[in-house]
């Protein structure tokens, strides 16, 4: 009785156990279900959005023009600053990363702490918008318009996205002293998991993009408060100047959202496939590719933004260039699919039909995009809006729903419900392509974004009403997933350490795993994907006590 009351009184509280922890393993949860949160707030946006655009003419839901911008500005901020960055970067990160390369730890622990805290801070303030008033600048704040934007809604933006910069440089950092220095003996790079490879080339995105955004939105405050003229060009400014730094960010931040989720995909599919991945070598340097063409490609966005066309031939060259490492990855991928004993589990729907179907039918419309007299005329169009949401809902969020499945055993220590995982998929499925698909046709037709009304004699009804109707079917996939994910945790089987049979070291460990992750040091002494070729992959060298 008196051990038991003295182990009570030492159990540390919520705050010390949960809030100020340095276990990465806890941060990593914390992000995910922050991430979540903010992406259903996120999404509550996008369906008022499609919901006003149900029927043309006269609103239905916002009672003016403005709201609206509000809404599609809140939304794509949300998702991309809130949600999908800190969800691929810090959420799976932070938890896998240590494991996956044998360390107890991240490098900086506390440092994780003070990056998770940053980004919550800059959540709580894009979301005091909702009080102070929102900002109705769309989520690039192009000068002059927002120069000249009333009310406090665009210098909250602003601060909030300062502050979630901070968290992710912070974030960056500590990704890559963990897998540079902080390896298990014989995790040689080329031993690494491939997420791990697409995680460290995004942490150098990160490091070296994130600056960028930052003197661009900070010189844009200067203009408006403190008599600067940055972006006035009636003073000698240049507008263009904003866009060029704020691209020089903003595209890579699409391969920030993009290379950790080919990360996972590159997880989950020999596991499921039983067959060594074809092709580690490529798809890890595929990665470092991406990551440098990257920073080569921004100016394709500002084809009709008044630059010569002599210097946007070069950036269509390079954003065509690109598709081409990324092919490497699905094709490499489909081979090892070739002839495997494919089992096609929730995890695999997702990462198979899911990101690979979806992600290539928004990086063929992207190549399209990427030259100059179709990006003429599809411009700011629906087309664009259908693409880069193929791209990272259909392609990202896939990837995100497929790794929480199949991490969720490995978290949670209880298996998840498969029947209720893969209606969730379905219904995610079918809800995103009715949603985006026909967004295709709406573009082609001269529907341009950021509208809340439209000719109903255009013949563009019909389409936005099945994009309407796709969307509230992905609103009750959302719902279907915290069910699953409730359920799964109160009913659910215990989990073994290993319930897939995977090759990677975070297998090799409880689930969930121990405090500091391994009881013993492990040896690496093979290839994580060498699935039926090496008996012994993992020998304990020393405990980490000792």
């Amino acid at each position: 009785m008196g051990a038991t009351a003295t182990a009570a009184a030492r159990k540390p509280s919520f705050v010390r156990d949960w809030l100020l922890t340095v276990d990465h393993k806890k941060i990593g949860i914390m992000y995910g279900v922050v991430g979540l949160l903010f992406f259903f707030l996120g999404g509550a946006a996008a369906l008022v959005i499609r919901t006003e655009l149900l029927t043309p003419g006269m609103p239905d839901v916002v009672p003016q023009a403005d709201t609206f911008n509000q809404m599609f500005t809140m939304h794509g901020s949300i998702m991309i600053f809130l949600f999908m960055i800190p969800m691929l970067t810090a959420a799976f990160g932070n938890y896998l990363i240590p494991i996956m390369v044998g360390a107890h730890d991240m490098a900086f622990p506390r440092m994780n702490n003070l990056a998770f805290w940053l980004y919550v801070l800059g959540g709580v303030v894009f979301l005091s918008s909702f009080y102070f008033g929102m900002p109705d600048i769309g989520w690039t704040a192009y000068p002059p318009y927002s120069i000249e934007s009333p009310g406090l809604g665009l210098d909250i933006w602003v601060t909030g996205v300062h502050i979630l910069g901070l968290s992710s440089i912070l974030g960056a950092i500590n990704i890559i002293v963990t897998v540079f220095n902080m390896r298990a003996p014989g995790m040689t790079f080329n031993r690494l998991p491939l997420y791990v490879w697409s995680s460290l080339v995004t942490a150098f995105i990160q490091l070296f993009g994130t600056p960028a955004l930052a003197g661009a939105i900070t010189t844009l405050l200067f203009d408006r408060h403190f008599g600067t003229h940055f972006y006035d060009a009636a003073a000698g400014g240049d507008p263009m100047l904003y866009q060029h730094l704020f691209w020089f960010y903003s595209h890579p931040a699409v391969y920030i959202m993009v290379l950790p989720a080919m990360g996972i995909v590159s997880e989950i599919i020999p596991v499921f496939a039983r067959k060594p991945i074809f092709g580690y070598h490529a798809i890890a340097y595929s990665s470092i590719a991406i990551g440098f063409l990257g920073f080569l490609v921004w100016a394709h966005h500002m084809f009709v933004a008044g630059m010569p066309l002599a210097t946007g031939v070069p950036f269509m060259v390079t954003s065509m260039i690109i598709a081409v490492p990324s092919a490497i990855k699905i094709f490499n991928w489909l081979a090892t699919l070739w002839r495997g004993s494919n089992v096609f589990t929730t995890p695999m729907l997702f990462v198979t039909l899911g990101f690979m179907g979806l992600f290539t039918i928004g990086g063929l419309s992207g190549i399209y995009l990427a030259a100059v007299p179709i990006d003429i005329h599809m411009h700011d169009s629906y087309f664009v809006v259908a693409h880069f949401h193929y791209v990272l809902f259909g392609g990202s969020m896939m990837a995100v729903l497929g790794g929480i499945f199949y991490w969720f055993p490995k978290i949670t220590g209880r298996m998840y419900n498969e029947k209720l995982g893969k209606t969730v998929f379905w219904l995610y499925f079918i809800g995103t392509n009715l949603t985006f698909f026909p967004m295709h046709y709406i573009g082609m037709m001269g529907m341009p974004r950021r509208v809340f009304q439209y000719d109903p004699a255009a013949g563009m009804q019909v389409a936005n009403q099945i994009a309407t109707f796709g969307s509230y079917l992905i609103g009750i996939a959302a719902i279907m997933m915290v069910v699953t994910i409730i359920v799964s945790l109160r009913i659910g089987a215990k989990a073994p350490a290993n319930p897939w049979g995977a090759q990677t070291l975070e297998w090799t460990v409880s689930s969930p795993p121990p405090e500091h992750n391994f009881i013993e040091m492990p040896y690496v002494t093979a290839a994580p994907y060498e699935f039926g070729e090496v008996e012994e992959k993992y020998t304990s060298k020393k405990s980490f006590g000792a």
